[in-house]
């Protein structure tokens, strides 16, 4: 059973949703505003979000930033519903923090498969080390702190779980579309510049670690199996 709050302004589907989710066990606590929904996460500390984009006292968006940056509901899962479906508007809501965008008309059976997935996957990222580093890169998965030479980096969320996504995978390679169905959520068989563009920011963003994110050409990216520094100490040595 997973504590739910559900900030949804239509009434009929936010009662779709209690009902549902209540018959699956859940905990509901249903609310139509953003401030009533900023109030119950604070309050209930759920096991995720369920996030209407269009709410009529703020912008979905808006709230799932604020849940982002305040420490102790950072780390709550976001999942956005919208019938805004645009390949912009959901890099916007990965960009914010949230962990999926699921967009309207919606069967009841792919939201809870949807839930179970993020359900199972915060209960991983518990058993994983905090804190980790390598190289002259250390990051906080608890915090999404990141330093490069004791210098903090301030990432976004989105850059954040590209950067966790490519260093727990350390063994492969990502091609652009492997990268946009995880990190982004994006099913898309023509590959966009999405992802370029943000390993791009992501690279410039950490300096002289950035060079730890390798291309290989024709495929797509992947995380050093080593820090560089560590083959020109051995060289130097």
């Amino acid at each position: 059973m997973a504590r739910i709050v559900v900030i949804e302004d239509e009434d009929d589907l936010r009662g779709v949703l209690s009902y549902n989710l209540s018959q699956a066990g859940h905990q509901v606590f249903p609310t139509a505003t953003a401030a009533g929904g900023l109030r119950q996460v604070a309050v209930t500390m759920p096991d995720i979000v369920l996030l209407d984009v269009m709410l009529p006292d703020m912008s979905g968006m808006d709230v799932c930033r604020m849940l982002k940056q305040v420490e102790a509901t950072s780390h709550v899962p976001v999942m956005m519903l919208t019938a805004r479906g645009e390949e912009q508007d959901r890099v916007t809501g990965f960009e914010v923090g949230a962990e999926d965008y699921l967009v309207k008309p919606f069967s009841m059976r792919e939201l809870m498969l949807r839930i179970d997935v993020i359900l199972n996957r915060s209960k991983h990222h518990v058993a994983e080390p905090s804190l980790a580093e390598f190289g002259r890169l250390r990051f906080d998965r608890r915090t999404h702190r990141v330093w490069v030479d004791q210098e903090e980096r301030i990432l976004t969320a989105l850059e954040f779980r590209l950067l966790i996504t490519l260093y727990d995978n350390r063994d492969s390679v990502h091609s652009r579309a492997d990268l946009l169905r995880v990190v982004w959520n994006i099913e898309h068989e023509v590959v966009t510049r999405t992802v370029d563009t943000h390993v791009k920011r992501l690279r410039e963003k950490l300096g002289v670690a950035g060079e730890y994110i390798e291309t290989v050409r024709g495929v797509g990216y992947r995380f050093a199996m080593q820090p560089a520094e560590r083959f020109s100490d051995a060289g130097t040595s």
